[in-house]
């Protein structure tokens, strides 16, 4: 079964119904619900941003977008909330009747199957909780169904859970980097079949594929710079849909950078931070990088400029990123990315011809 979250290939020809079935399958499954309670950083700063927000759940109506296991909603009444609509699209529903009943709340927990686009409540709510992060913050377009729950169920005096997403972006450095094209000149001594013409071939699949690696903070070699930052409150469809910011940073230190990582935060009511960055502990969203064709040599104050850009990908869930850089006085490159294949390494690198 696909993991929604990290789904390597696309059909070049898939239907928007055809992409929302396959991600809603993906989410009836145990592996992506197994990864996202394993990850204790996610699951317990909502947790604590809910409890923590207790005045603002007691005797109030919640909508959970996006419910899963029912974990969020279950948090909800512990909270104080009098009443609580679970919505899930996939099939996990009947394993969420069963948590809910098994925690003796299913008198006030309703599980509601169905997209939110397509379901109809019978009132408004007060608090809108939704785990709606993907990859790169906007990975999966989860958001829109946010923004439809909220301009059609939410009350004018509401909350949301995030009420704010931060997207940063940075170049890195990658030590295993040079040990992935290493692989090819061991080929030699290894099998006694040479193998170093794959190199260009093997920088070309690393440099066109998005993958996901987790950075230390010594990864970074430049002060992050903000790609976007969206009041949840407020957003709109199109704010979303075409994203793009310009970037300068001033790098410290002598390092090889091998190209730029995105990570987000988001915040809650009270000044709860949920962050994927590299400088916090890691959570299962770890960070999105970037491979330029080519890496290049900074030294302390080394410059680079450049515009990043991301838009609606191929398929309905998919993001296409645009990066364009220079270093110094060099001139400008460019390189284009679909997250239609997301990659976590040399085990799953995949060609940029497929």
């Amino acid at each position: 079964m696909d993991n929604p979250r990290k789904r390597l290939c696309q059909r070049d020809k898939e239907s928007e119904s055809e992409t929302d079935q396959l991600y809603f399958n993906g989410y009836a499954s145990i592996e992506v619900h197994e990864e996202m309670l394993m990850d204790t950083v996610r699951t317990m700063t909502y947790r604590e941003a809910i409890l923590k927000n207790q005045e603002l759940f007691k005797d109030k109506v919640i909508a959970d977008i996006g419910a899963g296991t029912g974990i969020l909603s279950i948090f909800c009444i512990h909270a104080g909330a009098k009443k609580v609509y679970a919505i899930e699209a996939s099939n996990m529903v009947v394993q969420t009747q069963l948590v809910i009943k098994e925690n003796g709340m299913d008198s006030k927990i309703s599980v509601i199957k169905g997209k939110v686009e397509d379901i109809v409540l019978p009132e408004k709510v007060d608090i809108i909780v939704s785990e709606w992060m993907g990859y790169c913050l906007l990975y999966e377009s989860m958001l829109k169904s946010v923004i439809h729950a909220r301009d059609t169920w939410l009350k004018s005096n509401g909350y949301l859970f995030p009420s704010t997403a931060t997207l940063y972006i940075a170049p890195f450095v990658d030590e295993d980097y040079e040990d992935r094209l290493g692989l090819w000149e061991d080929m030699a001594s290894r099998y006694k079949v040479a193998m170093k013409s794959m190199i260009p071939f093997a920088k070309k699949c690393i440099s066109a594929n998005v993958e996901l690696k987790q950075l230390m903070m010594e990864d970074i070699v430049a002060p992050p710079v903000q790609v976007c930052s969206l009041a949840i409150h407020q957003v709109t469809l199109h704010d979303i849909e075409n994203i793009q910011q310009n970037f300068e940073f001033k790098c410290y230190g002598w390092n090889r950078v091998h190209g730029f990582s995105l990570w987000f935060d988001v915040e809650f009511p009270g000044n709860i931070i949920l962050s994927t960055s590299p400088f916090t502990e890691l959570t299962h969203w770890s960070q999105v990088v970037l491979y330029v064709h080519e890496p290049f040599q900074t030294v302390q104050d080394t410059t680079i400029k450049g515009k990043i850009k991301l838009e609606k990908g191929k398929q309905p869930r998919d993001l296409a990123i645009q990066l364009k850089f220079a270093v110094d006085d060099s001139e400008m490159k460019e390189q284009l990315y679909d997250t239609g294949y997301w990659t976590t390494g040399i085990s799953a690198v995949i060609s940029p011809d497929r």
